[in-house]
């Protein structure tokens, strides 16, 4: 489902358009959707790569694939480390996400006689309670359920050859990757001033630090967890930075099943959320209060950047295969990924009226081969490995992407297709 938000005026301008890409949270499987999202628009638009836009902002999954494109690893590669797995750059292994957090375990299991003891005292009277000063016996559970250490060994591994960078400064400041404190409640912006000295990889473990599955990572002294506490997409960092068009994917939405004919209201209904307990609840309303904060500040944003026009995509509200599927099980990911690609190609299809001015007006094109193409799918479009690469010529072949860029800048678009 896309969402448009046309600029009310567009000024005049004789540089190249600034574009910036907002990408939500929404677990393992939320970031197979907005991978699959994100193919569909690399393929579909003609004039738009996902690895050459000015700035980025990610959050939790979102900030993961929003660190590989600023790394200029594309789409096409993208699928093939995390949907084919016939990468020859990058191994992906998903179970190491999995892993029992065995530290966090360990360590409040060592403060459970220390735990036990005070507990007695104040009962029997040997000591006073003091408001605050004490966890309790709550202070035994751990924070987290899975390892995210995991994560960010995979991370910098991939980040730390090839040419690519850890470091948020090497990357011009184009990338940007929020967490909340979890003292304060304040978001922090990573990548942003004062804090863009901490490594890519740490900052997107913090900020896919979902309490409850993943214990809270510490940087300097304070902890931090998952970005979307506060915001979904955080665009507004974007729109700060003077981008001309806003580009957003948010996985998460409300489920409904009258939307796709279903039978709600009726008690033989099986997708009647309340049957099936707890999960589908929580689920429901957390998806519910993230679209819904969204949708307000994306109507704030219109009214507060006039000149900025804003496109975000989001599954449909009778997605159900997304919404009931397990959130951490990866062996839906080809097909969650391939379920947004479609309905990406599908949303630019339908809306190819409104979409073919606006794009214009930033130098973007639909290519109506990719669109008029009912059969063709998530894996059409990619193209064979290329040559292995080393350090030096990764580094050689991005500085020589540059310099395409640049000259593309400065010349007529070149016609790849046939385009409207």
């Amino acid at each position: 489902m896309l969402s448009l938000h046309p600029a009310r005026r567009r000024p005049s301008r004789r540089r190249p358009p600034r574009i910036g890409l907002a990408v939500a949270g929404g677990g393992p499987l939320g970031g197979m959707y907005e991978l699959g999202a994100l193919r569909a628009l690399d393929e579909a638009l003609e004039g738009f790569d996902p690895t050459a836009l000015d700035c980025y902002v990610g959050i939790s999954s979102g900030a993961f694939l929003a660190a590989g494109l600023a790394n200029r690893i594309d789409t096409g590669s993208m699928c093939r480390i995390l949907i084919t797995g016939d990468s020859d750059d990058v191994r992906f292994r998903p179970g190491v996400f999995m892993r029992p957090a065995l530290p966090e375990y360990l360590r409040r299991a060592a403060g459970l006689p220390r735990l036990t003891l005070r507990w007695w005292q104040r009962r029997l009277g040997l000591a006073a309670a003091r408001r605050g000063s004490d966890a309790g016996l709550g202070g035994m559970l751990p924070t987290g359920l899975f390892d995210n250490r995991e994560l960010e060994r995979f991370l910098r591994g991939v980040l730390t050859r090839r040419g690519r960078s850890n470091d948020f400064r090497r990357l011009d400041g184009r990338l940007h990757v929020v967490a909340v404190d979890l003292d304060s409640g304040e978001s922090v912006l990573f990548g942003g001033e004062g804090w863009d000295d901490v490594p890519i990889s740490v900052a997107v473990q913090a900020s896919a630090a979902l309490p409850g599955l993943y214990p809270p990572v510490e940087i300097r002294g304070r902890h931090f967890v998952d970005g979307a506490l506060r915001r979904t997409l955080h665009a507004s960092v974007l729109l700060e930075r003077g981008v001309d068009l806003l580009i957003g994917i948010n996985p998460l939405v409300p489920f409904n099943s009258a939307a796709g004919g279903g039978t709600r209201g009726r008690p033989d209904d099986p997708r009647r959320l309340a049957e099936r307990g707890l999960p589908a609840v929580l689920s429901q309303t957390f998806r519910t209060l993230l679209q819904s904060r969204m949708e307000v500040g994306l109507a704030r944003y219109a009214r507060q950047y006039p000149a900025v026009d804003q496109m975000v995509f989001e599954p449909g509200p009778a997605d159900g295969d997304l919404f009931f599927a397990n959130a951490f099980s990866f062996s839906a990911r080809q097909r969650i990924c391939e379920l947004a690609y479609r309905n990406t190609l599908d949303d630019l299809r339908r809306r190819a009226g409104e979409l073919v001015p606006l794009l214009a007006a930033h130098r973007l094109r639909l290519r109506m081969d990719v669109l008029d193409d009912p059969g063709r799918t998530l894996l059409h479009g990619l193209q064979a490995p290329g040559p292995r690469s080393t350090d030096t010529t990764a580094r050689l072949r991005h500085a020589l992407d540059d310099t395409e860029r640049l000259l593309a800048a400065r010349g007529p678009a070149r016609r790849r297709s046939p385009v409207v």
